[in-house]
């Protein structure tokens, strides 16, 4: 990754450890992305909440509109990642 990513990348990071409530976070994340963004990311945390809970794609997919392929991404992630939805999902 280059350097200015990297700080780029880090700067974002410290922005939202500053937020201190829901409601910042809300402020916060519709100012930066669009509404199309949100419904993504959101989408992904449920996705993998439902997956650690032991439901299939086809559950998955059903109770999020989420396709195959997100369903993979994020299954990939939850297994092989650096561990960033298990913070917020919780461990196997």
């Amino acid at each position: 990754m280059e350097k200015f990513h990297v700080s780029a990348y880090d700067q974002l990071f410290d922005a939202v450890l500053k937020l201190n409530s829901i409601e910042d976070c809300r402020k916060f994340f519709e100012d930066v992305c669009t509404i199309k963004e949100l419904q993504d990311l959101s989408q992904r945390l449920e996705v993998a909440k439902l997956l650690k809970q032991g439901k299939n794609y086809q559950e998955v997919s059903k109770a999020t509109g989420a396709s195959t392929a997100t369903i993979s991404r994020v299954n990939k992630c939850l297994n092989y990642g650096s561990g960033g939805y298990n913070l917020v999902v919780g461990e196997k």
